[in-house]
């Protein structure tokens, strides 16, 4: 009987703590036609009337406007396939995410700032700020 309870107490153990081993999804972000509400989470140029999320910065914009176009791009590194190492993202075939620079002013070397791609051609964007640790997924056609 007692062997029974331990046992039964260490494959809970085991459960639980494969359960908390997961990766977490990306949050997604909520825009315009979201049913949150109208403009939530998105910014609004003042010159052009384009949108994209509120917690991408500048810099990223530009980044995307670059995919978008094929190039040129700042860092050998730009287009290469992202690995999804740390399974941050969804899993998906080797080859399907692509990850580019974000520039960080003042910065000597690449940053942590990066947005990763998913398809060919790009169906699903992430914008991480912090080298892979977290990602926030957006709407691709923001940038334009």
């Amino acid at each position: 009987m007692r062997v029974g309870l331990i046992a039964a107490l260490v494959v809970a153990g085991a459960l639980a703590w494969g359960w908390s081993q997961r990766a977490p999804e990306p949050e997604i972000a909520q825009g315009p036609d979201s049913t949150q509400g109208a403009d939530r989470g998105f910014r609004r140029s003042h010159s052009d009337g384009d949108r994209w999320p509120a917690f991408l910065p500048a810099e990223g914009r530009d980044t995307l406007r670059r995919i978008e176009a094929g190039g040129p791009f700042d860092h050998r590194q730009d287009g290469a396939v992202f690995q999804n190492r740390e399974r941050r993202l969804p899993q998906q075939p080797r080859g399907y995410y692509r990850e580019y620079t974000v520039e960080t002013p003042g910065s000597r070397d690449r940053g942590a700032r990066r947005i990763v791609s998913g398809g060919d051609p790009p169906v699903e964007y992430f914008y991480t700020d912090d080298h892979y640790g977290s990602f926030r997924r957006f709407e691709a056609g923001s940038a334009r």
